[in-house]
């Protein structure tokens, strides 16, 4: 069994006897995996809790949130470990079947219903994290203030003190800026999952669409429709059925690639490669 000691004792401590590990396939942040006890079976996430300080905490947090939404199915955490070298989120174990044939008419509905949870402001009455990287969720009434001080602003500068990002992409995110108030609408602010592609959207033990890893905040929704579309679009059903229950408003589809922006972004921190010339390509589209 291949998790740290400190997370295996505080898990015997939890939940008796540790039986066996299953590790999971395809995370490339955090280490994972089906944990069998002698109470019963839960999904275990661990990391070093010095370089992501209450990032499991965080992730509590907005699982709740979403939880409270009532939508969709959302793991019930059972505990949270913050450690000296190692912090651990203990989940519930979702069993997976073959999605049922309402599911994508389930995840319209059901993402429709945690969209309609609504605040004041835009942000979090907390910072948390997209992916490993720290997002900032300082609240504020403007929403394109919002969404260039808090999502695409921090993401440049971080490629820009790495020298991920020279100084002409910088000035045409500048360019950019000017032309938001043309190309984007303002809504109420709504709850929103804040990584939603399809990786991050499970099938329940019924068939019905699960959500995990959230990066949550009051935002525009769209932002979660853009990222339904980033690795691949969801099929139609899950759009018409969603854009009925909750209409967006027109040219919806044109403003999707301006909020790619910022998950692209933060992938170009995270991985570099060819995300920064994508990026880029959207920016020129629209300066």
């Amino acid at each position: 069994m291949n998790i740290p000691g400190e997370i295996q004792q505080f898990c015997s401590e939890q939940f008796g006897t540790l039986i066996s590990f299953q590790a999971a396939s395809g995370g490339c942040i955090n280490n994972g995996g089906k944990l069998t006890t002698s109470s019963e079976a839960v999904f275990i996430k661990w990391n070093s809790a010095t370089r992501y300080p209450k990032m499991f905490s965080k992730e509590k947090l907005g699982l709740e949130l979403l939880h409270k939404a009532e939508g969709l199915t959302i793991p019930e955490v059972r505990a949270v470990y913050e450690g000296e070298l190692y912090s651990c989120i203990v989940m519930e174990f979702i069993e997976s079947a073959i999605k049922a044939p309402a599911y994508w008419e389930q995840l319209g509905h059901g993402l429709a219903a945690v969209h309609s949870t609504s605040s004041t402001k835009y942000g979090l009455d907390h910072d948390n994290y997209m992916g490993s990287l720290e997002q900032y969720n300082d609240t504020c009434t403007d929403w394109l203030d919002f969404f260039i001080r808090s999502r695409l602003g921090p993401q440049i500068k971080l490629a820009r003190d790495h020298n991920r990002m020279g100084k002409e992409p910088v000035q045409l995110f500048e360019r950019l800026y000017t032309r938001l108030p043309d190309l984007l609408v303002t809504e109420p602010p709504a709850l929103i999952h804040g990584d939603l592609w399809s990786g991050n959207i499970m099938t329940d033990s019924q068939g019905m669409p699960a959500l995990i890893d959230p990066a949550v905040s009051f935002a525009n929704r769209e932002m979660d429709v853009a990222m339904t579309q980033l690795f691949g679009r969801l099929p139609a059903e899950f759009y018409e059925v969603y854009n009925n229950a909750c209409p967006m408003a027109p040219g919806w589809q044109e403003r999707l690639d301006i909020y790619n922006l910022y998950p692209l972004l933060v992938h170009v921190n995270l991985f570099g490669g060819g995300y920064l010339s994508q990026t880029m390509h959207i920016v020129r589209r629209f300066v």
